[in-house]
């Protein structure tokens, strides 16, 4: 008898390891390692909260890392939060800044499995957060105290009970399954009131890259692969012109050489994600099967080994060959594809190309309610599909921009956040919201949400927006994309808190690849400009009389008595060593001081409450 028991028991057991494993309960799961799923790992558990990322692959990083774009797009004026600490990571790895200036195409160019090991490095250091790789989602359920997600980790099925979801996935592939509304390619003209909007949607999205990354085998090596089936020297005749598309100079530009250093990367490596001529293809997976998915990105694959020969055999790089020390697939290809465009959520926010271009002009002050920056112009990738409307959207101008926070947070679904492509913007708007900063920055703010909803017992949507934006500051991220203003400088929460109550504006400028926002700290402001700021806040100041002459700490002294009585003006002038003209930042952080305006709750729209 004893013996039948024992075979039982073991039997049950052996069922168990087969089907299953125990449940999982955590606070706070992230589907997806990527950019975004790694930085909002990562800012989860330094607030406190018990995380778990689940990432189909064996790496971090997702398109900085396991799909080889490892040359960062935009930004490097803006070491916002988790971005900048990625970067000094890598400074310290490489030897300091120029060290990563290898490509003209970034300031920033490092090796994907470096990229992978400082990631890793980062996620090991937190207690609160642990990753599951090789796994997979299988279903997601809603629950009343959150979500249960099955999960296959590695062949096991695993039940995951959590208060707050994240997908991070690459094309939002959460978004059905959760009845979350979304969006797949182009906006109409009337939907989005942008004016380079075509004037019907439509399905067509970005094309997308199998990056391959080369390496420089020495002069006398020859490292060229095989004649891959279906090659056609014509489709990359014109790969050597480097002009710039952004220029209004149309005159082709024939350098072989340059196009090659393009995304060199340190140790004698080459980034390959070339659009003109190159390896863009234009496939749209995003609604398809994985079986689907799997086999339209073999086509992907092939299409970039074709230029891969291309580049060896016609335009003489033959000791160029696949990096032996990169990925440990078979093909020497990246785990994943580089995936410009996914869903794009409706969220409770949603970023056009007016509140971009215009942000303190609009009806509704979005920027006010933003937590992540970008300064990347808007660049969209559509060379290889002929369907796709003739727009010019790399020459369409625009200031650097912040995000709303809003943006990730869908509409009607509680306890759900989005992150990485999938956030709430139009379609223009997402050529420049997909860069690398901005999503590890959108990582980082889905992160803060999903924490701050665990510990305050609430839904996302419900949060204080005021109390995500100071979360963010504590943790070095940007507010609003102020260039002339660095986390170092003694007064840079102070503008970024103002900043983002509007006050003091900023200036807003397009510039080549890199566009701006100054805040001009050490120039003056007129008593009219700030009385006017203000006057939003405090409609007690509406009668008062301001003219255009600098202002000077006597006045602003006399307004913030006239808003608060208890504070006393001469010894507000005494502090600051009697009367005398004001910088801006010096405005700054007096209000912020004395008024502290950014403790008055706004909505995810940015309106006062």
């Amino acid at each position: 008898m004893k013996i039948y028991l024992v075979f039982i028991s073991l039997f049950f057991t052996c069922l168990i390891h087969a089907e299953g494993a125990s449940p999982v309960r955590v606070d706070v799961l992230i589907v997806g390692g990527g950019a975004s799923g790694t930085t909002a790992a990562i800012q989860a558990s330094r607030l406190g909260v018990k995380t778990l990322v689940i990432e189909e692959t064996q790496w971090l990083g997702g398109m900085l890392t396991a799909a080889g774009v490892s040359a960062i797009d935009g930004n490097h004026q803006m070491p916002a939060g988790l971005w900048g600490e990625f970067r000094s990571h890598l400074y310290k790895y490489y030897g300091g800044p120029a060290a990563v200036e290898t490509g003209w195409v970034s300031n920033t160019l490092f090796e994907p499995s470096v990229g992978n090991k400082i990631l890793k490095s980062m996620i090991a250091a937190e207690k609160n957060v642990e990753v599951w790789y090789s796994a997979q989602w299988k279903k997601i359920t809603k629950t009343a105290q959150g979500w249960e997600v099955e999960v296959d980790k590695k062949g096991k099925k695993i039940q995951v009970s959590a208060r707050v979801v994240i997908d991070a996935t690459e094309l939002g592939d959460l978004l059905p399954a959760v009845g979350a509304s979304y969006k797949i390619g182009m906006d109409s003209r009337q939907d989005t009131k942008e004016e380079y909007a075509p004037e019907k949607a439509n399905d067509i999205i970005q094309d997308l890259t199998y990056v391959a990354v080369l390496k420089d085998y020495g002069p006398g090596a020859d490292k060229t692969i095989r004649k891959p089936k279906g090659y056609d020297p014509k489709v990359f005749e014109h790969a050597c012109d480097v002009a710039d598309p952004a220029s209004h100079d149309n005159t082709p530009k024939i350098d072989c050489s340059q196009m090659i250093t393009y995304g060199k990367l340190p140790n004698g490596k080459y980034m390959i994600n070339w659009p003109k001529d190159g390896n863009d293809i234009y496939l749209n997976i995003i609604e398809k099967s994985p079986e689907e998915r799997k086999k339209a990105l073999q086509e992907a694959k092939d299409h970039t080994l074709r230029f891969i020969y291309h580049l060896q055999t016609v335009l003489g790089f033959k000791h160029l060959g696949l990096a032996d020390d990169e990925f440990d697939t078979a093909d020497k290809l990246p785990f994943i594809p580089y995936h410009r465009e996914s869903r794009r959520v409706t969220g409770i926010a949603a970023l056009t190309l007016p509140y971009v271009q215009k942000p303190y002009e609009q009806e509704i002050p979005l920027y006010r309610a933003g937590g992540i920056v970008g300064d990347y112009t808007i660049d969209h990738h559509h060379l290889k599909n002929p369907e796709a409307p003739k727009i010019d959207f790399v020459k369409i101008k625009v200031p650097s921009y912040n995000v709303p926070l809003g943006a990730l947070i869908p509409a009607g679904v509680d306890n759900f956040i989005v992150a990485e492509k999938s956030i709430s913007v139009s379609n223009i708007v997402a050529g420049a919201t997909r860069l690398q900063p901005v999503v590890l920055g959108i990582g980082q703010a889905a992160g803060a949400l999903a924490a701050l909803a665990v510990k305050e017992d609430r839904s996302p949507q419900n949060l204080e927006v005021r109390t995500v934006q100071q979360t963010l500051l504590d943790h070095d991220a940007y507010l609003l994309p102020f260039i002339d203003v660095k986390p170092q400088d003694s007064y840079f929460e102070a503008v970024q808190r103002i900043g983002a109550t509007g006050i003091l504006k900023g200036k807003g400028i397009a510039y080549k690849w890199a566009n701006q926002t100054w805040f001009y700290p050490e120039h003056r402001i007129s008593e009219y400009d700030l009385t006017e700021g203000l006057r939003t806040y405090y409609p007690q100041l509406r009668d008062v009389q301001a003219s255009g002459k600098d202002l000077e700490i006597d006045f602003l002294a006399t307004l913030i008595q006239r808003v608060d009585p208890k504070k006393d003006k001469e010894e507000i002038i005494k502090a600051y060593n009697g009367n005398r003209y004001l910088t801006r930042a010096e405005v700054a952080v007096l209000i912020d001081q004395y008024l502290n305006p950014f403790v008055q709750n706004i909505d995810f729209q940015g309106r006062l409450k």
